[in-house]
């Protein structure tokens, strides 16, 4: 594994991504999100990312896998007791609070020291046999997916989904068990990962 990710990179994903957000402001921000006390989601918060249904996993945090030396991979807890770790949802908007479509970097807040600060998730294809695309912390793959996250609505809930810079196309992210019994977040066309979102504190340690 080895960082490629260079100035031009971010600056030309960067590019398309306003360009995206220009065309389509207008349509995007529909609705305001929410956490699990009713208020609105901030801005740059930090927050637990939890399952709505809960018995078979808890919340999102952070592992190694394969022939990884540091936990690059995101992952859904194994015990529905865990928080998991908690995470900043950002915009790159000038805004005091989020809604639904809206551009967002999703990063955790408490980082080992093998992984880069903020550390940014991004999308990474063919790791998996026969799936699109798992979620790992940005800087280490060569086959990054450049694009943002979103939040979208799923009935009285939520979901997360990734669009790429590329061509605009988004997918939900859900959820796939490894060999390990790992519960990774990858790309999917069906069974999204179906979450809410609970306020954390800056107290807490890794």
């Amino acid at each position: 594994m080895k960082a490629t990710t260079t100035t031009t990179t971010n600056v030309f994903a960067i590019f398309i991504l306003y360009a995206f957000i220009s065309i389509h402001l207008p349509s995007l921000a529909t609705a305001e999100l929410v956490d699990t006390d009713g208020d609105l989601i901030r801005n740059g918060g930090l927050y637990y990312i939890l399952p709505v249904f809960r018995g078979n996993g808890g919340g999102i945090g952070r592992t190694s896998t394969g022939n990884e030396t540091c936990p690059l991979t995101v992952v859904q807890q194994r015990s529905e007791v865990d928080n998991g770790l908690p995470i900043i949802i950002s915009s790159p908007f000038r805004i005091g609070f989020l809604y639904e479509g809206l551009p967002l970097d999703l990063s955790f807040s408490f980082v080992p020291l093998c992984t880069p600060t903020p550390s940014k998730w991004i999308l990474v294809k063919g790791l998996l046999e026969g799936e699109g695309a798992t979620v790992k912390l940005t800087g280490f793959y060569e086959n990054e997916v450049q694009g943002w996250f979103e939040i979208r609505k799923h009935l009285d809930d939520y979901k997360l989904s990734f669009c790429a810079s590329s061509n605009n196309n988004c997918v939900d992210i859900g959820v796939k068990r490894d060999d390990e019994g790992n519960r990774l977040l990858v790309a999917t066309e069906d069974n999204p990962f179906v979450v809410n979102f609970k306020k954390a504190t800056s107290s807490y340690s890794a």
